[in-house]
């Protein structure tokens, strides 16, 4: 189940990282590149538990 949770959260992650670099605000288009770079680390996550079960 961590394994799906984690790869939704990516996902998410990503698509609003992916709006905030739309912005005219460097601020928040940096903020964006953070989340994303975050929701593309939980979606590895999720894969790793994936191939190895939850024990990790």
């Amino acid at each position: 189940m961590g394994e799906m949770t984690d790869k939704i959260k990516g996902a998410v992650n990503n698509a609003v990282g992916n709006a905030k670099q739309e912005s005219d605000d460097s601020e928040t288009r940096a903020e964006g590149r953070r989340q994303e770079l975050k929701g593309d680390l939980q979606d590895k996550k999720g894969s790793v538990e994936g191939a190895f079960g939850n024990k990790v």
